[in-house]
């Protein structure tokens, strides 16, 4: 492979990347909810983060899981995102794609990062999905507080069984404990001792 066209392949999976900025999360379709801030790409950044905390509390390797956080839906831009309702009719085909995606590049490292989470057997790979669910957990909650009556009854779980479904799923301690701070917590805490009616 010559010099240029490696170049030339990160080049064209960056602008690829760049197009998860448009692809809206498809659960607005069930949460009745039309949010242009929410998409595959601002899901992605706050999931790689929640992944590095994850990692860093549960004693992995935060490099591999924020990649991990941050590739877990790349596969997205080439198959959409699905919600439960699509996931019965439509078959992905998510390791064709990855081969495709990713295994083209001139490193090979991103493939196997990406291997390694769909297998979910490494504490990295565990630890990312877990970052995940704590992300929609998160957004949950933020729409509940901005009065969305379906999100609030995803949050505080369908049916009998009155337990959040991402929270149920969570694998790690870390996860658990951070998972039950987001639903106890309040949205806008963060703020409430910075501001102030006076400029400076």
């Amino acid at each position: 492979m010559k010099k240029d066209d490696k170049n030339k392949q990160i080049v064209n999976f960056l602008f690829e990347v760049g197009t998860m900025r448009k692809l809206p999360r498809i659960h607005q379709q069930v949460l009745l909810s039309q949010d242009l801030s929410d998409n595959i790409a601002t899901h992605s950044y706050r999931v790689s983060l929640i992944a590095w905390f994850l990692a860093k509390l549960e004693k992995a390797d935060p490099y591999k899981t924020m990649m991990m956080g941050f590739l877990h839906d790349v596969k997205e831009v080439r198959s959409g995102d699905h919600n439960y309702i699509h996931k019965k009719y439509v078959k992905i085909f998510e390791k064709e794609i990855s081969k495709d995606q990713l295994g083209e590049l001139p490193f090979s490292d991103l493939l196997e990062i990406d291997q390694e989470f769909e297998e979910r057997k490494s504490k990295e790979a565990i630890i990312a999905k877990d970052a995940d669910l704590l992300d929609q957990i998160l957004l949950l909650k933020e729409y509940t507080h901005q009065g969305n009556k379906e999100a609030e009854e995803w949050l505080s779980g369908k049916g009998n069984d009155k337990v959040n479904i991402q929270y149920k799923s969570l694998k790690t301690e870390a996860a658990k404990k951070l998972g039950k701070e987001i639903l106890e917590g309040k949205v806008s805490e963060w703020w409430e001792n910075i501001w102030t009616p006076k400029n400076r």
